[in-house]
């Protein structure tokens, strides 16, 4: 798949959508605390969503049964919501795709349950400022491994582990569009970056070892330790400049 270089137009469009991510990211937070339950809050994200004439990007996408992903604790991604009721000292990871009008945004937080503890605490907030490390590299003339050594080099130094098996991409006209965006350094150099793309950079960060399994469900990445995890994503446009972020309303 070719890589598309966004117009003017089109970026203005996947703003929009990112605008609307910002929204539900402020309802959730508002919504979050220990007894709620996953499908709950599920139903909160779809319903703003929806208010603002655009849909759940997830829902149905090769399948996925939810509006978005709710994911807790060792869940590192694609977590289905369900009836179960968030406890005090969680992590609850919210990664939402909104479509307006024929563009995509794609985002994810971490958010903190009730009392948490400190070391949770740190891993959230490395794996927050990890983002912005990476994001930062997000420059034309710099390439996809700029990113990725950014971040890996950010959270190992701290005592953590980047998710190897999932990684950002493109996003825009589609959920997932070329280039992928590994947190972690290949032997790959990755893609020479040119202004006009636009990039869901996902740090995936794990208290634990990297390695991740999928459960029975099909879709649910957990930490093979059974660790906590910690997710922090935005929609990111590539310029000569400064990277510009059109998910971080």
């Amino acid at each position: 798949m070719a890589v598309h270089i966004k117009t003017g137009r089109e970026i203005e469009g996947i703003r929009r959508a990112g605008a609307i991510i910002g929204e539900v990211f402020e309802a959730l937070r508002a919504a979050v605390e220990p007894g709620v339950s996953l499908k709950r809050l599920e139903r909160l994200c779809a319903e703003r969503i929806r208010s603002s004439d655009a849909e759940p990007t997830f829902l149905g996408y090769r399948g996925f049964p939810g509006a978005v992903c709710l994911s807790v604790n060792e869940e590192v991604v694609h977590g289905i919501p369900d009836e179960r009721k968030l406890n005090d000292g969680d992590l609850l990871k919210a990664d939402i795709g909104v479509t307006k009008d024929g563009f995509i945004a794609d985002a994810a937080r971490t958010f903190e349950v009730g009392d948490v503890r400190p070391e949770l605490r740190e891993l959230v907030a490395v794996t927050e400022q990890s983002f912005w490390r990476g994001a930062a590299r997000a420059r034309g003339g710099n390439r996809v491994r700029d990113i990725s050594a950014a971040v890996q080099d950010y959270v190992e130094e701290r005592g953590y582990s980047v998710v190897r098996e999932l990684c950002g991409h493109g996003v825009g006209l589609e959920l997932h569009e070329e280039p992928s965006v590994p947190n972690f350094v290949s032997r790959n150099r990755g893609m020479k970056l040119v202004p006009g793309m636009t990039l869901a950079i996902e740090p995936m960060v794990n208290m634990g070892g990297f390695e991740v399994d999928t459960l029975a469900n099909g879709w649910t990445v957990v930490a093979r330790d059974r660790k906590p995890s910690a997710h922090y994503e935005n929609t990111v446009l590539v310029t000569e400049g400064e990277p510009v972020i059109l998910t971080n309303v």
